[in-house]
């Protein structure tokens, strides 16, 4: 497949102009990023309609980036103490690559495959990507990466909403910037936030016991696998617990999820790291940078599921709300407490639920005979392999058409390929089991 490539050199205007120290979630995504390897580029592909021009989507791209300081920012990350400058001005590329109609969707998805893996140079490059797969003149795909250091999922969501903004120039980008929250980080107030969260975290650990999981009878390599699973019983089923517990159906997951996993590796608690978007605090919630730090939750698996959710719900929101602290003494406590227990904690299991109002419990809820003809239609397949990846287990909740999708990945070396299977079916059969009692 011949395709050709050119640059259009997109130009930006802004202010907040300036330098300084890394936030607390940028701290906490670049040390994941240097510990694991990864890129952790962020983005996707988005499919244009006729209208669509060149033209317009480098003056969408301008206002984007002239709005909002954390598509304008590099990063010098040598040293103890990196730090982040941001451009009043410059440029940003729109890359445009030409495809015949037949090749487009495949020219667009090698287009966002290499913009995923090929690591930014976060101290010459901006953190944003953006290329336009054409069709003779006329734009068929827009491929979008951003690097993880600048914006999260949230990020994203606000840039989304924001667009009508950018239209118009009208109103101010609104929410917190990254400089400005770096400040206010090393102030008195926010440093007494962090120290409560750590011992909040410390609290929670102190007694837990070191091991979450034991050696695998069946590692692969590459050592890392992925597991996707879409099940529309459990996004059915999720809705009656949650209704009949008056929590809501993340919670209820997360209890099933604790639950499954103590079934498969014989341990309990189960814990898990939530991933907690800190998008409820003050000037936070259209804010254009990584705000995403995790909170800890340890599930009591004993009971039914009612009673486990019910927990749930009390323990996820301690983690949310102490889900907001500075990495490095986060670091410190869990080195202090390794050292004082003689050795640490295995905390490697993260859910990130990211299906927001998707999960809302519906005015009707869904009969049994509903939940039980859905069990068929449950598809469960293994995807990609990579050599390392964040955590022993991780498990990432989307929302799909009428269903919930699951996708695992997980260290082989200390869970086998079927064991990861057994607990990812065992989240849907508990939920299932529980609303059908």
């Amino acid at each position: 497949m011949h395709v050709a490539t050119t640059c259009l050199a997109v130009p930006f205007l802004g202010d907040g102009a300036g330098a300084g120290p890394l936030t607390w979630g940028q701290q906490e995504i670049w040390h994941t990023m240097r510990r694991t390897g990864r890129t952790l580029n962020i983005g996707g592909t988005v499919t244009l309609g006729p209208d669509a021009t060149v033209a317009d989507l480098a003056a969408t791209l301008g206002r984007l980036v002239s709005r909002h300081e954390g598509l304008r920012t590099r990063f010098s990350l040598a040293g103890d103490e990196p730090r982040q400058t941001v451009a009043a001005s410059g440029t940003v590329d729109l890359e445009i690559v030409a495809s015949s109609a037949e090749d487009a969707e495949d020219t667009a998805e090698a287009l966002r495959s290499r913009y995923e893996f090929t690591p930014f140079d976060l101290e010459h490059e901006f953190p944003v990507r953006w290329g336009v797969v054409t069709v003779g003149d006329v734009p068929s795909h827009l491929v979008v990466q951003y690097s993880h250091l600048a914006v999260d999922g949230f990020g994203i969501e606000a840039l989304v909403r924001d667009l009508p903004h950018a239209a118009t120039g009208t109103t101010p980008a609104a929410g917190v910037r990254a400089l400005e929250l770096a400040h206010r980080q090393a102030q008195p107030a926010e440093r007494r936030h962090s120290a409560k969260s750590l011992r909040h975290w410390e609290a929670a650990l102190r007694d837990l016991p070191p091991e979450r999981f034991g050696t695998s009878d069946d590692p692969r390599t590459p050592r890392f696998w992925e597991l996707v699973y879409h099940s529309p019983a459990l996004h059915l089923a999720l809705q009656v617990v949650a209704a009949r517990t008056g929590v809501e159906t993340g919670h209820v997951l997360l209890a099933a999820y604790g639950v499954a996993l103590s079934r498969v590796t014989g341990r309990a608690p189960s814990v898990a790291q939530v991933l907690v978007s800190n998008r409820f605090r003050p000037g936070f919630a259209d804010a254009v940078c990584h705000l995403t730090q995790p909170g800890i939750c340890v599930i009591d698996p004993a009971g039914d599921l009612d009673e486990v959710a019910r927990r749930v719900w009390r323990s996820a929101t301690s983690a949310y709300l102490h889900g907001y602290f500075d990495p490095a003494d986060h670091r410190a406590m869990l080195d202090r407490l390794a050292a004082d227990r003689g050795g640490p904690v295995d905390i490697s299991c993260f859910v990130n639920d990211r299906r927001g109002p998707a999960a809302a419990v519906p005015a009707v809820l869904p009969a049994a005979a509903r939940i039980r003809a859905a069990l068929p239609r449950t598809t469960v397949r293994w995807d990609r392999t990579l050599p390392t990846y964040d955590g022993t287990f991780y498990l990432q909740v989307d929302a799909l058409d009428d269903a919930v999708g699951l996708a695992v990945w997980a260290d082989t070396h200390r869970l086998s390929p079927a064991q990861v299977e057994a607990c990812v079916r065992g989240i849907e059969s508990v939920a299932v089991e529980a609303a059908l009692a």
